[in-house]
């Protein structure tokens, strides 16, 4: 496939992912180039926006509805763009390679090894154990590697995969896959096992690597804060749902005190002094969302909004020191804000949403530990 092109697609609501490369569709004695689209799910769109499986590819390979090998003089075309005649025409995958690549995406999408790992995991086994069973089990796994991917295994372009081709060709016999024929020696196969040595000691040393200002990600697991309702009132000890915005922590901005951040963000949502009154006056944070739903909004509020929670969730976490607490406690993980009303503020809400109190609480943790560095903005 096309490595980096991605796409995906809803299913009841979930996002599914794939990736796409070009590819011709036959429809009589015209060719049309068009993108074979490959999902996570195994699902598989051959062009006409209809889903087939690893199965149905292969049928619509062997029919000929999917070319694979393009004969001179026939007619081709890109929809809408530019139409041509085949002259000389030369192509490097044929249906076997292109099945291969495509149950290699299926694969990757979905997190497992492809063809190359599950060669490589071999080649691991095999200098752990230096059996000749598992040196023909590297053979078995680099022959199912897609033929015109092979030269990309080890993604040394110096070398190639020449190591690999050393490792499966036995002593004595031509070296797989070479045009001259050359033999494969002993020493062939000891300097092959030292590359592949050499190789882990380099990838070991490179993922061990830490920027100089620090990892490149948590090493913890998501926290996610999950929408709670409490209508006979929130439980003394306060857990994780502290970190809702609609939790009763008092905070005081511009001149004025609000009962928790939802009153506030709706209270400055409207320019009306009446709507605004009564907003605040709303006695819990759900019911003061529901008022201001028929308040009169900011012109320009939706470009306004993120300054403005910015400001509303520092207020929170600054001025209540439980609160503070409670957010500094999740360490580095991502924060997953969680919201039955929102797609905007939550990572699921209606749809998939885009978690930006999420991502701006991991802001304000970020500026409470300079804070206490003694790092933060007008400190020093």
């Amino acid at each position: 496939m096309t490595r980096g092109q991605r796409t995906y697609r809803n299913v009841d609501g979930e996002r599914v992912e794939g990736t796409w490369r070009p590819v011709f569709t036959r429809s009589m004695d015209t060719y049309l180039l068009t993108d074979l689209k490959v999902y996570a799910d195994g699902a598989i769109d051959c062009g006409g926006g209809e889903l087939t499986d690893l199965d149905g590819l292969r049928e619509k390979l062997s029919c000929g509805c999917l070319a694979t090998n393009l004969p001179e003089g026939a007619r081709a075309g890109a929809h809408h763009l530019a139409s041509w005649r085949f002259a000389e025409p030369q192509t490097w995958v044929d249906a076997e390679m292109l099945m291969g690549e495509a149950a290699d995406e299926i694969d990757r999408l979905n997190g497992r090894p492809d063809s190359v790992g599950r060669c490589l995991q071999a080649v691991d086994d095999y200098l752990a154990d230096r059996s000749e069973a598992n040196r023909l089990l590297i053979r078995e796994r680099y022959l199912a590697i897609p033929q015109h991917l092979r030269v990309y295994a080890l993604g040394d372009m110096d070398r190639k995969d020449f190591p690999l081709r050393a490792l499966i060709s036995d002593i004595g016999a031509p070296l797989h896959g070479d045009p001259d024929g050359r033999i494969v020696k002993a020493e062939t196969h000891a300097a092959a096992i030292e590359y592949f040595r050499e190789r882990d000691v380099d990838i070991a040393r490179w993922e061990a690597q830490v920027p100089a200002d620090g990892p490149e990600g948590s090493l913890a697991a998501p926290v996610t804060i999950p929408y709670a309702v409490y209508p006979r009132g929130w439980p003394e000890e306060r857990g994780i749902e502290v970190l809702q915005n609609n939790y009763p922590a008092p905070i005081k901005v511009r001149g004025r005190s609000y009962p928790t951040v939802t009153h506030a963000y709706w209270a400055l949502s409207t320019g009306d002094p009446t709507w605004q009154e009564r907003i605040v006056a709303a006695e819990r944070a759900y019911d003061a969302m529901k008022l201001a739903e028929d308040a009169p909004r900011h012109e320009g509020w939706p470009a306004a909004r993120l300054a403005v929670m910015a400001e509303l969730l520092r207020a929170k976490y600054t001025q209540n020191g439980f609160a503070g607490d409670k957010l500094k406690a999740t360490g580095d993980a991502r924060l997953v804000y969680a919201s039955a009303d929102s797609a905007y503020w939550a990572a699921a809400g209606r749809g998939r949403g885009t978690n930006w109190v999420g991502r701006l609480l991991e802001v304000v943790r970020s500026e409470l530990a300079a804070a206490e560095l003694g790092l933060a903005a007008g400190q020093g």
